[in-house]
């Protein structure tokens, strides 16, 4: 038995490790055409200043060549990495690159076509709630009959209102005005007005706020109706104080002064 052997007169033999030169020069021949390039983008970069000193002369200037440099850094060390790869797939991550720049640049070019659908959508799926179309200006969908209702708020709470062009008056319904908490047996019934099922009586209102989306106007005078109502009305006494009103495309258009 062999000394060298251990007990039991053997011994594994130990993996062999890759020579160390061998790894630094792997490492030198992927790392040198990254440093060749980058010192010759110094060197472009030197004469483009000493041939055309005015064409560096800003902070942006300068940002632009570090920008378009290490764009090219970038390009190249991508090239160098696909040595290895196959044309098959160097063809399939050109064809994904250029998806990617042709949706960039579709974004772009329709940048603010895009920017406007979520505000489309609101107003296509509106719920009553008015959406803000420009500056000043909202718009209410036609619901499923034809007609135009909106949730405003009266004295802080909301109230879903009915637009009724042909109305004088704002008109909330007995319930709505029970749930503004206005006690409707203190109230004196004594204002007449004609509707459509005929002769109605209702008593004066005088909110302390009415809203309609970004649009608010205080002590706003209203009628609470003594018989019971479907909608509360939203009236000529609101939509005449407004810049303007009109309907196009089944929606309505609010406008108001700054």
């Amino acid at each position: 038995m062999t000394s060298d052997g251990g007990p039991w007169g053997s011994r594994t033999p130990e993996p062999e490790r890759p020579a160390q030169p061998a790894r630094a020069r792997a490492r030198l021949q992927t790392a040198w055409p990254i440093v060749l390039l980058l010192v010759g983008l110094g060197g472009l970069v030197l004469a483009l200043t000493k041939a055309f000193p005015e064409a560096l002369q800003t902070g942006q200037d300068w940002s632009n060549v570090v920008y378009y440099a290490g764009f090219a850094v970038l390009v190249a060390a991508g090239a160098w990495r696909m040595r290895s790869i196959g044309p098959t797939q160097i063809l399939r991550h050109a064809a994904l690159w250029a998806a990617i720049v042709a949706v960039l640049a579709l974004g772009f070019a329709y940048r603010d076509e895009i920017s406007a659908v979520p505000q489309r959508l609101s107003v296509a799926f509106n719920t009553g709630r008015p959406v803000v179309v420009g500056a000043h200006e909202l718009a209410i969908s036609e619901d499923e009959r034809g007609g135009f209702e909106v949730v405003g708020k009266v004295d802080g709470q909301p109230v879903r209102f009915m637009i009724d062009t042909g109305a004088t008056d704002t008109v909330l319904t007995p319930q709505d005005a029970r749930r503004l908490g206005v006690d409707l047996s203190k109230l004196r019934f004594d204002e007449q007005a004609e509707t459509a099922n005929g002769k109605g009586f209702g008593a004066p209102y005088v909110a302390r706020a009415l809203e309609i989306g970004p649009i608010r106007l205080a002590n706003f005078k209203m009628t609470i109706n003594q018989a019971p109502m479907s909608r509360s009305l939203l009236g000529l006494s609101f939509l005449n104080r407004l810049d303007s009103f009109e309907i196009r495309g089944r929606k309505l258009y609010l406008k108001w002064g700054g």
